[in-house]
């Protein structure tokens, strides 16, 4: 078990709750409305309104973009009420998890946040990462990106004690993924294919209820290092390599102090020591009960927060009055 860190004792779990809960019933006013920059907008506002009310001395290492390309919650960007005096902590976030699907009223729309103390996430760049994760209860190691599809999902099958065609694999519903759907169909692998959201995808398959035994396939470097500090909390494996398309995203890892850019990364090299990781349903999902306004215009949220140091899970269902509703 990860050693309680006394510094984020100080940042009480519940307040990583409020932040997320502020975010999500932001976005949710604009869930089916056809705009995915206003859904995204307002949950960042939103999320970013709460951090800055928290005693803390806080830094977003994963957040929306460089600074040129986000007006709020950037990289780097320092928040918290307590800059220079307060507890530091590294802050990964993803106010809006599923922009596209929050402006169709798809499922799995999450506002998502993790903190860890200073220099215990990886500050990844905005590229793509390629991903594998399972749930707890494998051998160590079990998958790895250095092996191909078939014998990761041989391995895991075996380990399970099933054939291959009775697993199921999560993967990102895209063009990109055409060969590895094709490979898993070809070992009669179930594949549940998700629209967006792959934090609530890598999530899942430590989710007995979701039936997903491995997730596959590339997706954002940042929701990598959100969903990495989400495992550490309940157990499972994560490897990741982020990829490059051109010299310009190299130039980029490089300037946030990333050199060997082949690297396959780890749970624990992508969130390491104790951390706590929150997420509120936005719209409805596998993993958590999305934003309801009842008739007499009180909201009800439905969060998940986890810490990595005791293993606790959290389920926390709130009701905020009309003239209490955050953001």
């Amino acid at each position: 078990m990860t050693a309680a860190s006394q510094i984020l004792d100080r940042v009480l779990v519940l307040e990583m709750v409020r932040v997320t809960e502020a975010a999500a019933i932001a976005a949710a006013k604009l869930i089916g409305r056809g705009d995915e920059k206003a859904a995204d907008a307002a949950a960042v506002e939103a999320m970013r309104a709460a951090l800055n009310g928290l005693y803390m001395d806080g830094t977003v290492v994963i957040g929306e973009g460089e600074r040129d390309e986000a007006p709020m919650l950037f990289i780097g960007e320092k928040v918290g009420s307590a800059i220079g005096k307060g507890p530091r902590i590294d802050i990964a976030l993803d106010p809006l998890e599923g922009t596209t699907i929050t402006a169709k009223a798809g499922p799995n729309a999450l506002a998502v946040l993790a903190v860890a103390e200073e220099g215990n996430l990886l500050n990844a760049p905005d590229v793509y990462m390629d991903k594998i994760a399972v749930g707890p209860g494998y051998s160590k190691d079990i998958v790895n990106l250095d092996r191909t599809v078939t014998q990761n999902v041989t391995a895991v099958a075996n380990e399970k004690g099933v054939q291959p065609s009775e697993l199921i694999v999560c993967v990102l519903d895209r063009p990109r993924h055409e060969k590895l759907i094709a490979e898993l169909r070809a070992l009669g692998c179930g594949v549940m294919l998700i629209p967006d959201g792959d934090v609530a995808g890598v999530i899942a398959t430590a989710n007995p209820d979701t039936t997903v035994d491995i997730y596959m396939g590339t997706g954002g470097a940042p929701e990598g290092v959100l969903a990495a500090a989400a495992l550490r909390c309940v157990g499972g494996q994560f490897k990741g390599r982020l990829l490059f398309r051109n010299d310009d995203e190299r130039k980029r890892a490089r300037k946030w102090g990333i050199e060997d850019l082949d690297k396959i990364y780890d749970l624990e090299e992508l969130a390491k020591g104790d951390c706590i990781f929150a997420a509120t349903g936005v719209t409805d999902g596998s993993l958590l009960d999305g934003v309801k306004t009842l008739r007499d215009g009180r909201v009800t949220t439905e969060t998940i927060v986890m810490r990595a140091s005791s293993g606790t899970v959290r389920r926390v269902k709130s009701e905020h009055g009309r003239g209490n509703i955050p953001g």
